[in-house]
């Protein structure tokens, strides 16, 4: 999975017999942190992002720049600043200057008395801010808490870094007017980097005519294998000839996306795809999904309906988790009785959510394919499943007067029993996937902050990361329910412009 290298240094005392006492100590700081994370801070494919350590103490003017000189030509986009003992502040900007100031940094420091690394810290991240610079600090002993809130940041930095100057591939616009979804171009490229090519879904199509049909037989086949007669053909809506165009379009997706370097893509689907030639539910699982019938793969971010900002807010997730797979839903329905929503959309459920496996044959156990009814005139096979329980971190970004805003909460898919979930399935679409869920908020305070009708998810708790994401970009975060709450927000945001 794609990384950013992280370039580390530490500030030392100019003076020179202070530093010779000081700066074995350094070295040992350095040489842990480099080691704990690409030990520890693992991508699913098991990737980690390179440290690159300063070859010196920056003790002098000269060597600022010498070290600044050096991560630059390592190509080093993210920067962690280490205080172990004093330092001389104006150190930081020949540094900086050299190196460039648009990069994530952190300021890391120990809480020792004797050697008064925070007091570095403050002193130099102080100036840093001084300029407006947005820097986050983090001062702890190297213990688990603070290797948790340095990981959290990392996984922010390399969202952050990873995305800039990647593109989104972006087929036949947004769907059926949803200015929501709609990729607004300033916005983006000045707060993320990300841009966008757009491409007609006629070429989609005609890519779909050179794939082999043997190929498409592969894939027919793994999924005969994996379903059975939870294959539910109809002769009419869904027959085998649609689910192997079906997947021709799978393929013909990742073979553009291929060829033109996009790094995540949106689908319009309706109405051109939907009424013409199929759904691309299944291809849109299948580009989310970790795997294919050829074994496992990185997922492809793909948002259903093109949805820009939803495509954006997934691409993010992904960073931030390692590379898990990123579930797009609708927010479907409300059950006051139960403070419970059920967030089901016709595509874009990675099947991975079923069981939360890696291996397909776990998930698939879940799976039903249903003939594409109602709103699909070309048919197709629609995926069916109920999320598996556990936690799961939502977000969304909006747009408010040309600023990109994101609404975090947090959130549990419930294990409900399966008379329950079939009543509650059926008074929406049955026949699409579900995660019957429960947030960490009220419904008003929801209702009333979400930006539009499509949410994203990934597993686990990354609330943390996404602040630290979002302030690092500029971004405004609206988090949700008590974590909202307990956040403390950085100076920036409480200094009236």
């Amino acid at each position: 999975m794609k990384t950013s290298k992280i370039g580390m240094i530490m500030l030392g005392d100019g003076r020179e017999d202070l530093s010779k006492v000081t700066n074995d100590k350094n070295w040992i700081v350095l040489g842990k942190w480099k080691q704990i994370i690409e030990d520890r801070l693992k991508n699913i494919d098991d990737s980690h992002p390179e440290v690159v350590v300063g070859s010196k103490i920056i003790t002098s003017i000269q060597i600022a720049k010498e070290i600044g000189n050096e991560l630059v030509e390592k190509n080093c986009n993210i920067i962690i600043v280490c205080y172990n003992v004093w330092n001389f502040p104006f150190f930081i900007w020949p540094f900086i200057n050299t190196l460039g100031r648009n990069k994530p940094l952190l300021s890391l420091s120990n809480n020792n008395g004797e050697y008064p690394g925070n007091v570095g810290l403050l002193a130099t991240d102080g100036a840093l801010r001084q300029i407006g610079m947005r820097t986050h600090r983090i001062i702890g002993d190297i213990n688990d808490k603070t290797i948790l809130r340095v990981f959290n940041w990392v996984r922010a930095a390399q969202a952050i870094a990873n995305i800039r100057n990647e593109v989104f591939g972006l087929y036949g616009g947004h769907s059926m007017g949803m200015e929501t979804g709609f990729f607004h171009l300033i916005p983006s490229i000045k707060t993320l980097g990300a841009t966008c090519y757009q491409i007609d879904q006629l070429w989609i199509e005609k890519e779909m005519n050179k794939v082999e049909n043997s190929i498409a037989e592969k894939g027919f086949k793994w999924f005969e294998s994996l379903l059975g007669e939870r294959i539910k053909y109809d002769g009419k809506l869904l027959t085998p000839e649609i689910l192997k165009t079906q997947i021709k379009l799978y393929v013909a997706v990742s073979m553009i996306n291929e060829e033109n370097g996009f790094d995540f893509c949106g689908l319009k689907g309706q109405r051109e795809l939907t009424e013409y030639i199929c759904t691309a539910d299944v291809p849109e699982m299948l580009l989310n999904d970790p795997y294919d019938w050829n074994g496992p793969k990185e997922t492809m971010v793909c948002a259903t309906e093109a949805d820009a900002n939803a495509a954006i807010t997934m691409q993010l997730l992904k960073f931030i988790s390692g590379g898990l797979p990123i579930l797009f839903m609708d927010v479907r329905l409300y059950h006051p009785d139960r403070d419970l929503w059920d967030f089901c959309n016709s595509g874009n459920h990675a099947s991975w959510y079923a069981s939360r496996s890696f291996n397909p044959v776990e998930n698939f156990k879940k799976v039903s394919f249903h003939p594409a009814e109602f709103f699909f005139k070309a048919g197709g096979a629609s995926v069916e499943f109920d999320a598996a329980p556990g936690e799961i971190t939502f977000a969304r970004l909006g747009i408010w007067d040309n600023k990109i805003y994101m609404v975090i909460v947090k959130g549990k898919v419930l294990d409900l029993m399966p008379e329950d979930r079939k009543r509650l399935n059926n008074m929406t679409t049955a026949t699409w996937p579900h995660a019957h869920t429960k947030l960490n908020c009220e419904f008003n305070e929801f209702i009333n902050l979400f930006p539009c009708n499509h949410i994203m998810g990934v597993a686990g708790d990354f609330i943390d990361s996404l602040i630290y994401l979002c302030e690092i970009a500029d971004i405004t975060p609206i988090v949700l329910g008590e974590d909202g709450k307990k956040r403390i927000k950085p100076i920036w945001e409480q200094i009236v412009k």
